[in-house]
């Protein structure tokens, strides 16, 4: 048993995310583990760039209002102490509502050396993030 070393919080690059979002890494699995979790923070209405997971990938809710978006249309909006599933392959994104800063704990796994974990693609237009919200309740 070991604690792991701290890594300094990181500026999410622009080039996958719409708005002011930070992210600590809360664990990269090493060999044979290939889990990868990392505490991610959203200013209001800041989100994701569309984007897949080749295994999929697990959103818990910390705090404040998610959204999390799919190429059909939907919108879900996830409360604290909620968590969404993303199959894999499904192109989706996630972000904070307009109204607060949120936080979640994304949950996904490398898929090895040579082989892409995260997919990115195009940035979400307004009109995709104002969509309808569906909620679980």
């Amino acid at each position: 048993m070991e604690f792991v070393e701290r890594r300094p919080t990181t500026k999410a690059p622009a080039e996958w995310f719409t708005g002011d979002v930070w992210f600590d890494v809360v664990h990269a699995g090493r060999e044979p583990s290939r889990i990868r979790v990392n505490l991610v923070r959203f200013s209001p209405g800041s989100r994701t760039h569309w984007h897949s997971h080749i295994l999929g990938q697990t959103l818990h809710v910390v705090s404040g209002t998610a959204l999390v978006g799919t190429r059909d249309g939907t919108v879900l909006e996830a409360r604290p102490g909620e968590t969404v599933t993303c199959p894999p392959g499904e192109e989706h994104w996630h972000g904070a509502a307009p109204e607060s800063f949120m936080e979640h704990l994304a949950l996904w796994e490398g898929a090895g050396k040579d082989t892409p974990e995260t997919e990115w693609y195009e940035a979400v237009t307004s009109g995709q993030y104002g969509r309808p919200r569906t909620t679980s309740g």
